[in-house]
């Protein structure tokens, strides 16, 4: 019995890091090209199942992205 539930859980947790890694990566990336210190930390520090990194690249990133010139264009 002790097997199953070890199992489940290993399994579980493969698919969540699966789940994970991809949202945190693209966030972390994200953060830092704007060089925005504050959320590169608190995105890193975090672990939401990826809710925090979903709503910064839809909402946070969209948001001030229409509202500021690239990074590219002031360098």
């Amino acid at each position: 019995m002790l097997e199953i539930i070890t199992q489940n859980n290993a399994v579980a947790l493969v698919l969540i890091s699966l789940w994970v890694l991809p949202w945190k990566g693209w966030a972390l990336w994200l953060s830092a090209h704007r060089r925005e210190k504050w959320w590169f930390i608190a995105l890193l520090v975090l672990n939401t199942l990826a809710i925090l990194e979903i709503i910064y690249i839809f909402l946070i990133a969209k948001r001030q992205s229409s509202k500021e010139t690239p990074v590219d264009e002031m360098e």
